[in-house]
């Protein structure tokens, strides 16, 4: 019996909702479980054939469980490895070589020297930083934000240098990005699965968590729709995600990719409203399905082939 283990925190909706429509759709030779894990042993096979992963970012222990898992040959969602190297700074530059738009973006020092270094520790740093010709780049209004955060954390969006000092100060030992803010007149969230479906989603990232998905989900004109159904793939197919959420932010017909590394996407029902959950439930149950019925194959072992897109996948 093929095995597709859940593996999640605090999640109260989607991680059961899944479990149950692996097993609804009666595959043979195929069940979903909520995951289980104790102490791990190195080298040792995980016992599950399938790993969807939803709290590995948040918990170390679970990560380095989900490398070894895949050192087993377990099919890990989404590429444990890669998603530990990954960080949005390198989204976008990435985006930019793929022809996707994004707004411009600045890679900024700490504030604050990270723990155990000095400033002798950064002694090829340019100092002073020429934030003229950053802020010049950047443009304002501009968000100030985590170069490898989430859940809208830390983010701050200043309108002048007096501002984005002031945001600087409070980013602390944080490694921030500057980029340059989207007048957007349209705002949407698009689920990415198996790098081949894409559902869009109108979004309000100014409203109450529970608001933001528009009720009804008004769809995008075709063109834009088109576009934005491309660009998600180009990316996604680019970065190796399974699983994931582009945001666009459309400003004058354009749309901007502003956030695409949400490997453990929002799912739950209470935020993302019914019509979204059922879509992205049934979507991700076919794909651990059809990856439990998939061939397995013994893992090269290679650090370069962990980190390539198809790994554990």
């Amino acid at each position: 019996m093929a095995r597709i283990g859940v593996l999640y925190g605090m999640e109260e909706s989607f991680p059961p909702a899944l479990v149950d429509a692996i097993n609804a759709m009666g595959a043979p030779g195929v069940e979903g479980v909520h995951l289980k894990v104790g102490g791990v042993r190195m080298a040792e096979p995980s016992g599950y054939d399938v790993i969807i992963d939803r709290i590995s970012h948040d918990i170390p222990f679970y990560r380095s469980y989900l490398k070894n898992a895949a050192l087993g040959g377990t099919k890990v969602i989404n590429n444990p490895f890669w998603w530990s190297a990954d960080d949005k700074f390198f989204n976008f530059a990435l985006a930019v070589k793929l022809g996707v738009a994004v707004p411009p973006t600045v890679l900024l020092p700490h504030k604050q020297h990270p723990p155990g270094t000095t400033a002798h520790s950064m002694r090829n740093l340019e100092y002073p930083l020429d934030w003229n010709g950053i802020f010049e780049y950047t443009g304002f209004p501009a968000y100030l934000k985590p170069h490898d955060g989430g859940g809208w954390r830390n983010v701050y969006k200043v309108h002048s240098p007096e501002e984005f000092f002031a945001a600087y100060d409070e980013s602390g030992d944080l490694c921030m990005t500057l980029q340059r803010g989207v007048k957007f007149q349209e705002y949407f969230r698009c689920y990415v699965v198996d790098r081949r479906l894409v559902h869009v989603m109108r979004y309000d990232p100014g409203a109450p968590h529970h608001q933001r998905y528009v009720a009804g989900n008004p769809p995008p004109a075709p063109e834009l729709q088109a576009r934005m159904v491309a660009d998600a793939l180009t990316l996604c197919r680019a970065l190796g995600y399974d699983l994931n959420t582009v945001e666009f932010a459309v400003e004058d017909g354009v749309p901007y990719a502003i956030d695409f590394m949400n490997p453990a996407p929002d799912a739950g029902a209470e935020s993302v409203g019914l019509e979204n959950f059922r879509w992205i439930v049934n979507a991700v149950a076919e794909m651990a399905v059809a990856r439990a019925h998939a061939p397995s194959e013994e893992p090269e072992l290679r650090w370069d082939r962990f980190l390539a897109a198809g790994v554990g996948q």
